[in-house]
C-alpha cells in the first residue's frame, strides 16, 4: 500500500469507527425510549441520526475520491468497497434506530402493557451481534465475525417467537391492539438491524480472507 493510499484508508476507518459509536449509541437510546415509556428520548434520536447521515455522505465522497484519484491494489480496493459497504449498513441501523423511536413515542401515549420476555433476549442478540460486527471490523478478526453469522439463526428463531406470542395476543382479543402492533414493528426491526450487522461481518471476512461468504449456504444448495 502507497503512503497516499494508507492516509487515505486510514481517515475512511476513523470516520467509520465513529459512525459505529454513534449507530451503537442511537440504538441504545431508543430501545431506552422504548423500555421507559420516554417522548423525550424518542424525539433525542431524530437528531442523533443527522450525524449518522453526515458521516454516510462523507464516507460516500472519500470513497469514490480515492478510487477516481489513485490505482488501488486488491487487497486496498477490497477493504475502501467494504468500509463503504458497511457504512451503509450502519446508515440503514440509524433509520431502523429512527423507526424504534417513532413506535417509542406511540407506546408512551398508551396505558404499558409487558412485553413478550423474549422481546428483551432479541433486543439484547440484536445488540451483541452490531457490536461484536464491528469489533471484528477493527480488530480485523475473521474468526469474531463468524461468531455474528453463526448467532444469526438464534436471532432469527428470537424474532419468530416474539412474533408468533404477540400475534397470538391478536387473535384472542387481547387489550392494547395497537401497543402489541408497535411491539411486533420493534421485533421486525430488531431482526433488521441483526441482519445488517451479519453483512458487516461478511465484508469483514472479504477483506481479511478475500473470501465472499454472502449468501454461501443458498448458493451451495
Amino acid at each position: 500500500m502507497s503512503r497516499v493510499f494508507d492516509v487515505v484508508i486510514e481517515q475512511l476507518r476513523e470516520d467509520l469507527f465513529r459512525m459505529g459509536g454513534l449507530s451503537e449509541a442511537i440504538l441504545e437510546k431508543a430501545l431506552r425510549a422504548v423500555w421507559e415509556r420516554n417522548a423525550q428520548l424518542a424525539e433525542e434520536v431524530a437528531k442523533d441520526d443527522l450525524e449518522i447521515d453526515r458521516l454516510d455522505v462523507a464516507i460516500d465522497e472519500k470513497v469514490l475520491k480515492a478510487l477516481a484519484l489513485q490505482a488501488p491494489v486488491a487487497e486496498d480496493l477490497r477493504e475502501v468497497l467494504a468500509i463503504k459497504m458497511i457504512a451503509t449498513d450502519l446508515e440503514r441501523v440509524g433509520d431502523l434506530a429512527r423507526n424504534i423511536a417513532k413506535g417509542a413515542r406511540r407506546l408512551a401515549e398508551k396505558t404499558a402493557l409487558p412485553f413478550p420476555a423474549t422481546l428483551t433476549a432479541l433486543s439484547r442478540a440484536s445488540q451483541a451481534a452490531l457490536r461484536c460486527s464491528l469489533d471484528a471490523f477493527g480488530r480485523s478478526d475473521p474468526d469474531l465475525a463468524r461468531r455474528v453469522l453463526d448467532e444469526d439463526d438464534e436471532i432469527d428463531d428470537q424474532h419468530d417467537e416474539v412474533i408468533r406470542t404477540l400475534v397470538r395476543r391478536l387473535e384472542a382479543g387481547s387489550e392494547g391492539v395497537s401497543q402489541n402492533v408497535d411491539a411486533i414493528q420493534l421485533a421486525k426491526h430488531l431482526e433488521r438491524i441483526a441482519d445488517h450487522a451479519t453483512n458487516i461481518a461478511e465484508d469483514v471476512i472479504l477483506v481479511a480472507e478475500a473470501r465472499n461468504v454472502k449468501h454461501a449456504e443458498k448458493l451451495a444448495r
